[in-house]
């Protein structure tokens, strides 16, 4: 069964930086891409970063240059660094694991940045 189990979110001032974690499944976690998607106020689900199994990333262009996914294999934890934030950045942050038998989502974590 796949499990992705986020953390890290708060409330946080304009400008400042939060960690998100995403603990997933071992079964799944080294051989597949993950990623992170958010869901603000009123507005459809987006992907914002995404890492494959070796490394590569790419970001959404709200993000990119701000934020940072990375992964620990040893520790099957995938992680969304987000700097400079903005309140437009506010958003319940999801987890997903992309696997050949479909697309998987944590519960998600709330994000809230006040100005």
């Amino acid at each position: 069964q796949v499990r992705l189990v986020e953390s890290g979110g708060g409330l946080v001032q304009a400008g400042g930086s939060l960690r998100l974690s995403c603990a997933a499944s071992g079964s799944i976690f080294s051989r597949n891409a993950m990623g992170w998607g958010r869901q603000g106020p009123g507005k459809q689900r987006e992907l914002v970063a995404r890492i494959t199994s070796g490394g590569s990333t790419n970001y959404a262009d709200s993000v990119k240059g701000r934020f940072t996914i990375s992964r620990d294999n040893n520790k099957n934890t995938v992680y969304l660094q987000m700097n400079s934030l903005k309140p437009e950045d506010t958003a319940v942050y999801y987890c997903a694991g992309f696997l050949l038998s479909g697309d998987y989502w944590g519960q998600g974590t709330q994000v809230t940045v006040s100005s």
